[in-house]
């Protein structure tokens, strides 16, 4: 199912609970009920609850956006790195060279068509990838340079290969979703309360408070199911993508 669907049924279903709650306790309100007499305190309450309610969760929308964000910083720092071996690696002799390259080839290849799904499924990278990441750092650091030149050449080699490993360790730090279960149960919570509340203010079956209301629900319904896509950078809807490895290693 989509996920889009999926939003829109939730915002739906949110919107048709609020909405049906709202003409049930209308129905039970007497005739002589007036409802200017809601205290001045309730107004106030109703009040904080949603501006403190709107700052936890705009604070967890910034932190999934960073953090979605330096998950693409990580992929296009560990492309660049991993395109700096294969160009760098001209200064070898062409069998040293052609393996390098190769093993290179292999492992981009393998990140983008065969690990890249298990990450996004299983949240966790595969052991194939860093055995073929070890085969490029052996091919780099296992060759004795013959001259001068392939001498200045070997150690920033050797640093880019290492730049392929720490932000392959980042990119599988990333892979998992960043906000622990109590927050998560906090701004389900919060996010309840926040509707909740809405019904201590008396609305009525106008149309305009209906529609209000409604849509006060599902703008809640909206910016949860946002934290929740932004919450796993590389498997939900709006994901960080492996285009900087098909940018730089187009063949593929």
């Amino acid at each position: 199912m989509s996920q889009w669907l999926v939003l829109g049924i939730a915002m739906a279903a949110v919107c048709g609970v609020v909405l049906l709650i709202t003409v049930l306790k209308e129905r039970r309100i007497s005739e002589d009920h007036d409802p200017t007499e809601t205290p001045d305190v309730i107004e106030y309450l109703t009040m904080m609850v949603g501006v403190v309610y709107a700052i936890v969760l705009g604070l967890a929308i910034a932190g999934v956006w960073e953090a979605r964000s330096a998950a693409e910083d990580t992929v296009r720092t560990e492309a660049q790195a991993l395109h700096e071996v294969s160009a760098r690696a001209r200064a070898y002799p062409a069998p040293v060279r052609d393996r390098i390259r190769s093993d290179v080839t292999a492992y981009a290849s393998y990140v983008v068509h065969k690990e890249w799904p298990v990450m996004a499924e299983r949240g966790q990278l595969t052991a194939r990838g860093t055995e073929l990441l070890a085969k490029v750092r052996s091919d780099v650091t296992d060759y004795h340079p013959a001259n001068d030149f392939e001498g200045q050449s070997y150690q920033p080699l050797v640093d880019q290969v290492g730049a392929v490993d720490a932000a392959r360790s980042a990119r599988a730090d990333a892979a998992d979703s960043t906000l622990p279960g109590v927050v998560w149960f906090g701004l389900i919570t919060g996010g309840a309360i926040s509707i909740g509340v809405v019904f201590t203010l008396q609305i009525r079956r106008s149309a305009r408070e209906l529609l209000l209301a409604g849509l006060f629900s599902a703008l809640i319904a909206f910016l949860l199911f946002l934290v929740w896509d932004f919450d796993a950078p590389f498997s939900r809807g709006i994901s960080a993508s492996a285009d900087p490895f098909l940018d730089l290693f187009p063949h593929l």
